[in-house]
């Protein structure tokens, strides 16, 4: 594996002290009970409180205002104090900076809400995931063999977390990308693994003359109904069922471009080529396949990439037992075994994917 630069630079060598790696490594260890507190302090809206109250509040301001135990109040806030996401000055609490990121930033808000709902319980089981190749974690939920064919069935709240946590990332990068897939005005194109149509409906907005094919499982075309129904544009979107892990199972041909966007992520290297080398026979020599991903060892932020690098085990314990956030050197190997040609590679979409254009 080979690193490009700032990467290949911050993770060649140590960048802790001894003291620093001592304190990391106790915060790992306590690390499902630091999680939680932090969660509560969200919950709780004590760091709410504290963020409202600059001029900081007591133990027992805090405990009166919320309605929390002064024993809840303690245990909590003094396990905040010693993590660092509040401060204790004169007496009274106040908010500290990564305090006010818990509570402000929307992508640590989704974070936490994925790994609490989604993730939290079968990450007990990532040790059995690792050693069998299946998702473990997910029998948390269900007996089915990936978490995509019982997502219609999850509870509500993981439901609405799972899907806050896919929207957040991928609407953030659609403008950018609408312009990069219709910069050659297609007018058919096939989105694999479409999910509920979120993109299909953008591209039906932008451009009136395009007709937009989703290739899911039925389970997901039944939602992706459900969703896009009476939206403008719904006429122009139609759903063709296939499960991409059949290897049976060919893309329809005749389309003008072919999108995956967040999808190849969720095979192992051997699946994405052999999707690919499907898609391969189904495009012809002028329409173009773009893939929409995230690449740890892409991003213009070295949190993104740490953040990525943690996400990947979701899919180990939770979704399908063999898949990742890709380093962007393996995926773009698998394209060229499935004898396709990379023709550029646009960075930086959205809050840190890049397109790959593909050609036969």
């Amino acid at each position: 594996m080979e690193l490009n630069s700032p990467q290949k630079e911050l993770y060649g060598k140590e960048r802790l002290t001894a003291l620093q790696a001592q304190r990391l490594a106790q915060e790992i260890a306590f690390g499902p009970i630091i999680f939680q507190v932090s969660r509560l302090m969200v919950k709780f809206g004590i760091f709410q409180l504290l963020d409202d109250h600059k001029d900081g509040l007591t133990m027992e301001e805090i405990a009166d205002k919320t309605g929390v135990s002064l024993y809840g109040v303690k245990v909590l806030v003094e396990s905040s104090l010693t993590l660092g996401t509040v401060l204790l000055k004169e007496g009274k609490f106040h908010l500290a900076k990564a305090g006010w990121f818990l509570l402000n930033d929307q992508m640590a808000r989704v974070n936490m809400d994925f790994n609490h709902d989604v993730n939290y319980l079968g990450m007990f089981d990532l040790e059995e995931t690792l050693l069998h190749g299946k998702p473990e974690g997910l029998k948390t939920f269900g007996n089915w063999p990936t978490i995509y064919e019982g997502l219609s069935q999850l509870p509500p709240q993981v439901q609405k977390s799972w899907f806050a946590f896919d929207h957040f990332y991928s609407d953030n990068s659609f403008e950018q990308a609408l312009e990069i897939v219709f910069a050659n005005k297609p007018q058919k194109l096939l989105d694999v693994g479409g999910n509920t149509g979120r993109w299909a409906t953008q591209c039906v907005k932008y451009n009136r003359d395009v007709h937009v094919t989703i290739m899911d499982l039925p389970q997901q075309l039944e939602m992706m109904r459900q969703q896009t129904k009476g939206m403008d544009g719904a006429d122009r979107i139609d759903g063709y069922s296939g499960n991409l892990l059949d290897t049976s199972t060919q893309l329809p041909k005749g389309y003008d471009v072919i999108w995956m966007s967040q999808f190849l992520d969720c095979f192992s290297e051997e699946e994405i080529t052999s999707i690919l080398s499907r898609a391969a026979a189904a495009m012809s020599t002028g329409s173009k396949l773009y893939i929409m991903e995230t690449f740890w060892d892409r991003q213009a932020f070295e949190t993104a990439s740490f953040c990525l690098a943690q996400i990947s085990l979701y899919f180990s314990a939770m979704a399908n037992g063999n898949s990742k956030m890709y380093y962007s050197g393996d995926m773009l190997r698998c394209i060229e075994q499935a004898g396709l040609h990379t023709t550029k590679i646009h960075d930086h979409i959205g809050l840190g994917h890049s397109i790959v254009e593909c050609k036969l």
